[in-house]
């Protein structure tokens, strides 16, 4: 991030200083073979793997457990793991984790596993109740070793330094934030994307979009993670139709998951901003898919923060590739917008929250749980809890 003070000592933010976190990334077709040599390599003799039904029907599982059998070590699964991990799922995985004795923690599947593998994570190394870690740099002792891989094009779990559980009793979702939670290794192989569902195509690659756009735009947004940024809108907006479309075509998947990558690293480093402060809450309230309530809140919330940072939308709309040059940055945040809502048009999201199930007497509950999410903290345009509530009505 960009140091605290440098614009109130009138210092340019692309010479201040700025830290990038990032893990060591194995990225390509067949990279899966790599997970029991990346699991030794971080100490690992009994690691404990986080997953869910549907990964272990598609196969992968299997894969993975002969990889870490291979080199001799001596795994156990652990996949109750539903969509949006609950606290008393992650609770219950640690339990089996310590009667494993395990060590490292191997996260494999979509966002929702590797959040679940890095909340048994915390709690390995701090104990206690996981809802006690929320905010940001809130862990206060060192975390086992983390081995990500991803089966999705789109959360980014897998590089950043975020974790979202669901708080069942409030049925809001809560951002855990800190360094420590950036993985030790990171193992993309596109291979896996390709036993998504179709739906899950479409909302992964939605949130990755989100994520590169958030993270450009955001306050703490800095020099590396705007290349990141940049480059996963632009493959988002040439690739995800085709995903969708073709499921089989293994470039536009190996290009997805590409830009997925790079989003990760964006929004890592970036942070996010109200789109995923609004959707956290919606996702908490109807555990709906993450990625489909950006798709729906996404273009409002651009809009709304063009009239902050009206260039940073006009070099997005230009990664984008769509006709804006020479455009005043607000129009061409328009134009941005639009090409959104035909993108989510085309993959089947829903034109507005209503479809999902929020209601008009959601609305004042989901704003004010929403000036409490971390990730608006870095939006570039503050926001009150009645401005917040305009852009849920807009959104139904």
């Amino acid at each position: 991030m960009p140091a605290q003070g440098a614009e109130q000592v009138g210092v340019d933010a692309s010479a201040a200083l700025v830290k990038f976190h990032a893990p060591e990334i194995v990225f390509g077709p067949g990279s899966l073979g790599e997970a029991g040599f990346a699991a030794t390599r971080l100490g690992a003799r009994r690691p404990f793997v986080v997953t869910d039904p549907g990964i272990i029907e598609a196969g992968w599982v299997d894969e993975l457990l002969d990889h870490l059998t291979d080199v001799g070590l001596r795994p156990r699964i652990w996949s109750a793991v539903t969509s949006n991990p609950k606290d008393h799922e992650i609770t219950a995985a640690y339990d089996a984790y310590r009667e494993h004795e395990g060590d490292v923690i191997v996260g494999i599947g979509g966002g929702s596993c590797l959040d679940a593998a890095k909340g048994v994570a915390v709690l390995a190394g701090n104990g206690g109740d996981i809802l006690a870690y929320r905010g940001v740099d809130q862990l206060h002792d060192a975390i086992p070793p983390l081995l990500m891989i991803p089966s999705t094009s789109g959360t980014g779990a897998d590089v950043s330094q975020f974790c979202i559980v669901t708080d069942t009793e409030r049925a809001v979702k809560v951002t855990i934030m800190g360094r420590a939670l950036v993985p030790d290794i990171s193992i993309t192989d596109p291979r896996l994307l390709a036993t998504m569902p179709t739906a899950l195509s479409a909302a992964t690659g939605l949130d990755a979009l989100t994520h590169g756009i958030e993270a450009f735009v955001s306050l703490a947004h800095n020099p590396l993670a705007d290349i990141h940024a940049l480059s996963a809108v632009r493959g988002v907006l040439a690739h995800l139709r085709m995903t969708v479309d073709k499921p089989a075509e293994q470039p536009a998947r190996c290009a997805m998951a590409e830009a997925s990558l790079n989003a990760g690293l964006a929004f890592s480093n970036a942070i996010l901003g109200a789109t995923h402060a609004m959707s956290h809450q919606v996702g908490g309230l109807l555990d709906a898919p993450h990625g489909v309530i950006n798709g729906v809140l996404l273009p409002h919330v651009v809009r709304y923060n063009a009239r902050a940072t009206p260039d940073r939308f006009l070099d997005v709309a230009l990664a984008a590739g769509l006709p804006v040059h020479g455009m005043p940055g607000e129009e061409a945040a328009e134009v941005l917008a639009e090409r959104i809502r035909r993108l989510s048009d085309d993959v089947g999201v829903p034109a507005g929250l209503s479809a999902l199930g929020v209601t008009e007497q959601d609305v004042p509950v989901l704003a004010l749980n929403t000036l409490e999410d971390a990730c608006l903290t870095t939006n570039p345009r503050s926001a009150s809890v009645r401005e917040i509530e305009a852009l849920f009505r807009a959104a139904l």
